[in-house]
């Protein structure tokens, strides 16, 4: 959160967005309550991103992971939650991608969360939108179809949209290109729904996206070098995203991550910056202002 305040809040900036994966079996309101001391502290906006709900009991770790996260002292009013991550592929859902079974289970945590506050901002677990059929993935499309059959209007119960656009092939792609194998897969996806459900509107919240660099605990010259990154984020951020309206948040993938993603990080094992932290520390932002928590202390004599 140290770095993240300093990259995201620099050059003007002030309550910028950061992403934080919490496991809904972990209520240890200690250690959360020290994490929210600090966001306020920073003056970061948190995307808790869910993580690991079991087959045992969804309802009640649904609502015990609801009723902790609601005990918290929230930076700004909105409370934005994530409900899972990619669930698309294999790899991230329980026993494996289905899309019957994800539907339902958005369907619950979205209820239950806006059951225990209404300021309880929902968006979806991002898709693998560059994913085909097989291997353990399911295709975006195909899953999003099914999804909305298996519980009709899901998508029209959604706060906001919740995407990861990569750079394919490979992490290498251009920042300029278009369509689902692209930093501008949200456009895809929204077009989608649009299409499908007659959804629109959603504001759009990039809870990872990033290219992956040479650099790294073990070199890999099938990536970009460190140098071309930082130029390519430069671009995405100034030409890309930043003129996008529907574009609220992007928190790439990440600040630091053990290997083999640590082709990702902006920072190495000995906290060094890659040179794409220091490009996007330095480039101007615009300080936000959403309503936050001001906290007064009240002396009785």
């Amino acid at each position: 959160m140290e770095l993240a305040g300093d990259l995201v809040n620099s050059n003007g900036g002030d309550w910028g967005y950061v992403l934080i994966p919490i496991n809904v079996r972990d209520y240890d309101g200690g250690k959360w309550r020290e994490v929210f001391r600090k966001l306020n502290e920073k003056h970061l906006i948190p995307i808790l991103q869910l993580w690991d709900l079991s087959k045992e009991d969804e309802e009640g770790q649904l609502k015990e992971c609801a009723q902790l996260l609601d005990s918290l002292e929230w930076p700004i009013k909105k409370r934005f939650v994530s409900v899972f991550n990619e669930p698309n592929d294999s790899r991230f859902w329980r026993e494996g991608a289905d899309p019957s079974e994800y539907a339902e289970v958005l369907d619950k945590t979205i209820a239950i969360f806006k059951n225990q506050n209404e300021n309880f901002f929902m968006l979806n677990g991002a898709f693998n939108s560059s994913a085909r059929n097989g291997d353990g993935y399911i295709d975006e499309e195909e899953f999003i179809i099914a999804m909305n059959k298996a519980v009709p209007g899901i998508f029209n119960k959604l706060d906001g949209w919740a995407s990861h656009p990569y750079p394919q092939p490979a992490y290498r792609g251009s920042p300029f290109s278009i369509g689902r194998d692209s930093i501008k897969a949200y456009d895809w996806e929204l077009n989608l729904l649009n299409k499908l459900f007659g959804v629109n509107n959603l504001p759009v919240f990039i809870t990872e996206t990033g290219w992956a660099h040479r650099e790294g605990i073990i070199y890999n010259d099938n990536f970009l070098s460190q140098d071309v990154v930082a130029s390519y984020f430069v671009k995405a951020f100034k030409e890309v995203w930043g003129p996008d309206t529907r574009v609220v948040a992007v928190t790439p993938f990440t600040i630091r991550y053990n290997p083999p993603f640590d082709h990702f990080s902006w920072i190495d094992f000995n906290e060094n910056f890659y040179p794409q932290f220091r490009a996007v520390q330095s480039l101007p932002k615009i300080k936000g202002l959403p309503p936050y928590l001001i906290k007064k202390e009240v002396v009785c004599e």
